[in-house]
């Protein structure tokens, strides 16, 4: 059933998106959680006046920005007290397609324990990056994973789905990244754990709408914590 499945879209100055993000994931029947960082561009009351007319649709308002991880957090433990078994994330800013959230969903329903929108598996890709782009993300994923000791191509995917009592047991909220290091201490958590996870391809786009939230000091941290991770896996055996 379309309503076993929540749907978590941590938001800031996402007002250009919100609504079009909104209708696309309701038309596949699913819950919506939408965790808004008290945006100054008035997107959490649109994203609460876009609730009052649909009772799948819940906001939880936090009063600053504080990171992605713990925007996440919150919007997991908001979704893990309802009835859904499946639970996604993704960006709101479309460069995560709504349509390809069946397939994640799929995926775990059929025996996955996390599925990841890859871009980095045959069928991925990135249309329109720059080659030194390309390289980064391709670098990137390639130290986090000889780092982590991990067969996941794409760590620092943020498209992904989770089964509901999997999501609990990798506790969310006691991550230490707070930044887009949180894609990679999750998936580094799956692994640890021997869970089973997909790659699903997908095509990611960058936004149209909007300004990324991407900085250099949210790479840094990343790029910080998995070499820190690293060394004490190592430290460790």
């Amino acid at each position: 059933m379309p309503d076993e499945v929540a749907v978590v879209i941590p938001t800031f100055n996402e007002a250009e998106n919100l609504s079009l993000i909104v209708s696309a994931v309701r038309e596949l029947g699913y819950r919506l959680i939408i965790v808004d960082d008290n945006s100054p561009d008035g997107t959490g009351d649109m994203a609460d006046r876009l609730a009052a007319g649909d009772g799948l649709i819940s906001v939880v308002h936090r009063p600053e920005k504080q990171g992605l991880g713990p925007a996440y957090a919150e919007g997991f433990a908001a979704a893990l007290t309802g009835s859904a078994t499946v639970i996604c994330q993704m960006d709101a800013d479309f460069s995560h397609d709504p349509a390809v959230l069946p397939s994640l969903v799929k995926a775990v329903q059929e025996g996955a324990e996390a599925a990841l929108g890859s871009r980095y598996v045959p069928g991925g890709d990135v249309p329109g990056w720059p080659l030194h782009r390309r390289l980064l993300s391709r670098w990137g994923n390639r130290y986090a994973r000889a780092m982590l000791a991990t067969r996941i191509n794409d760590m620092t995917s943020g498209f992904r789905a989770y089964r509901s009592d999997v999501l609990r047991m990798l506790q969310p909220a006691t991550c230490e990244a707070s930044g887009y290091g949180f894609q990679v201490e999750m998936a580094r958590r799956c692994h640890d754990a021997g869970l089973k996870v997909d790659e699903i391809p997908i095509t990611f786009r960058d936004r149209v709408r909007g300004e990324s939230k991407m900085h250099w000091r949210i790479a840094l941290e990343a790029m910080w914590l998995v070499t820190a991770w690293g060394i004490r896996k190592r430290l460790r055996r």
